[in-house]
């Protein structure tokens, strides 16, 4: 790969996650954004591309994956691996990340009135996400598990009443926008989850569970905008053709 001007920055954390840890550290968004280039990405931040883009270059040369390689994976199990697990995770924060943070509104609201907008953010966030996962859970996952069982079994596949899972898809992909736009939000407003000097211990565990929920959602939106969904697409694709 003598340049990678041409790869966006999701495929190339899709080829190798340790790329992921570049991308956060100049702030670029590799999941909800993950289909701008290097190029493209750094100049919406006024950064340099060539540091960036050598430091890429020192992750996918050293031949070490660091993680799973998701990309490798048939889409029915990547499906009922997101399901199973950032579904799952998000399911189960929710409601632990509401009580931490109506207690610290409650008790440092009046000192530090962005934690109303941050509690309001992630209120909105989770009863989206919640409805949003369902649509998945319901519609789109169910016909990717389909559509690999058709072909499996060497039977014609009936179509959806969406037509092609590009039209669902391009809904999630759309919903996934707006809860980046969310969480960069609460990002901002929480300092980048770096909590004040007042701050008690109850303070300081909402920031860090705020935070880990953010890096799995980064994880759960990347799995989906930058793997599954373009596998699904180009698995339809093939048996129409």
């Amino acid at each position: 790969m003598e340049t990678l001007n041409n790869y966006t920055v999701g495929s190339l954390v899709a080829a190798n996650f340790k790329a992921a840890g570049v991308f956060q550290k100049f702030g670029i968004d590799f999941c909800c954004r993950g289909n701008m280039t290097i190029v493209e990405a750094c100049s919406a931040k006024n950064i340099d591309p060539e540091q960036v883009e050598k430091e890429v270059f020192a992750v996918l040369n050293s031949g070490e994956q660091g993680t799973i390689d998701y990309n490798s994976w048939p889409i029915d199990l990547l499906a009922d691996y997101i399901e199973k697990t950032h579904h799952r995770y998000v399911t189960e924060r929710i409601p632990e990340l509401n009580l931490f943070l109506a207690k610290i509104c409650r008790v440092h609201g009046e000192r530090h009135p962005e934690l109303f907008e941050i509690y309001k953010h992630f209120m909105a966030s989770s009863e989206e996400l919640s409805m949003h996962m369902k649509k998945e859970e319901s519609v789109l996952f169910p016909y990717i598990r389909e559509m690999v069982e058709s072909v499996r079994q060497q039977r014609d596949l009936e179509q959806p009443h969406f037509r092609t899972v590009q039209n669902p898809i391009a809904m999630m992909m759309g919903e996934h926008e707006v809860e980046g736009d969310r969480f960069r939000e609460i990002s901002e407003l929480s300092n980048n989850y770096n909590p004040p000097a007042d701050a008690c211990t109850t303070y300081r565990v909402a920031f860090q569970m705020l935070q880990d929920y953010e890096r799995d959602l980064h994880t759960h939106i990347h799995l989906e905008n930058n793997i599954l969904f373009p596998k699904a697409v180009e698995f339809e694709q093939t048996m129409i053709n």
